[in-house]
């Protein structure tokens, strides 16, 4: 079934246009029940637009000083507010998407609102999602709580799940009073015949094993049934107690694009080894020019499908 060929020729087959501001001239004449065109792509008008879609950098291998003084900075130096002004960028961009006006507008808040969870983080105890849920709690008013998905093809041996308890539980030290939970989201491929059929049909025109691999974690995670447990978050011990649960949140934050962007994949150090800064940077490059299509396309659909908004 994996390796069902995709016909773009059947009906109802679409093709993914990217970023940018297209056309299409239709004939009105032979309108069928399809639409049938030729898209035509816009040039940018903003240089620095173009820029950024061409992954142009005005320096791709820093200078032999630069590099010198770099091993020498100390935590409180340059590098240190870069960081900071990161942060602050996304905690803006948070607390613009997470106030309650734009959740819940016109929302009013009352007694029977107080297991309310508005926001989930698909959540593996990485870095990215750990900086995501730092933040989102600092940004997301403190009477409600905040669904963690964690999703696993090998039960509770996955590196992914070991870390994402091990997440939570640090998390609960840095904010003892807000309500997390962790969504435990156990499957296993053989049993998804259905689901992957489905989650095939999402990821078009995307087929391969990694693209199916992919959307059916995510689709998974968004669709948000798993097991919570009660107090602690591992589940090893024979006394600890643990429930289903279906997270109502709608909306979803997601690390995607942190790797490609901060160079985050094991290939990335592969490529500055065999080919130092311009291998790395030719393969950041080809990150970024099809981020629109997998991360902003693929796992938008997969995630979108469950009546969430990815953020």
């Amino acid at each position: 079934m994996l390796g069902m060929e995709i016909d773009n020729r059947k009906p109802g087959f679409w093709e993914e246009l990217s970023c940018g501001v297209c056309s299409l001239m239709i004939d009105a004449s032979k309108l069928d029940g399809g639409l049938v065109g030729e898209a035509r792509k816009h040039k940018w008008t903003n240089f620095m637009l173009t820029e950024l879609i061409n992954w142009d950098r005005a320096s791709v291998e820093p200078e032999p000083k630069m590099e010198e003084h770099n091993l020498h900075l100390a935590p409180s130096d340059t590098g240190s507010l870069a960081a900071q002004n990161v942060l602050l960028a996304l905690r803006k961009s948070l607390m613009l998407r997470t106030s309650l006006h734009a959740i819940f507008p016109g929302f009013r808040h009352d007694d029977s609102e107080d297991e309310l969870v508005p926001v989930a983080i698909l959540f593996s105890g990485g870095l990215d999602s750990m900086i995501l849920a730092a933040l989102l709690d600092e940004c997301l008013d403190p009477r409600y709580g905040i669904d963690l998905l964690n999703v696993s093809f090998d039960g509770q041996s996955a590196p992914d799940r070991i870390s994402a308890r091990a997440g939570v539980e640090e998390l609960r030290r840095i904010a003892p009073f807000r309500r997390w939970k962790l969504v435990e989201i156990d499957a296993e491929l053989s049993n998804l015949t259905l689901e992957l059929k489905h989650v095939m049909s999402l990821i078009k025109p995307a087929n391969t094993y990694m693209d199916l691999n992919i959307g059916i974690a995510l689709w998974l995670a968004a669709r948000g049934n798993g097991w919570v447990n009660k107090g602690s978050s591992s589940r090893n011990d024979d006394n600890q107690q643990s429930f289903m649960y279906n997270s109502k949140a709608r909306i979803v934050l997601v690390g995607s694009g942190a790797d490609e962007q901060c160079a985050g994949y094991g290939r990335h150090r592969t490529k500055y080894r065999c080919g130092s800064w311009l291998g790395l940077h030719e393969e950041m490059k080809l990150d970024m020019q099809r981020i629109w299509k997998r991360n902003m396309g693929r796992d938008d659909r997969c995630i979108a499908d469950n009546g969430r908004e990815v953020l």
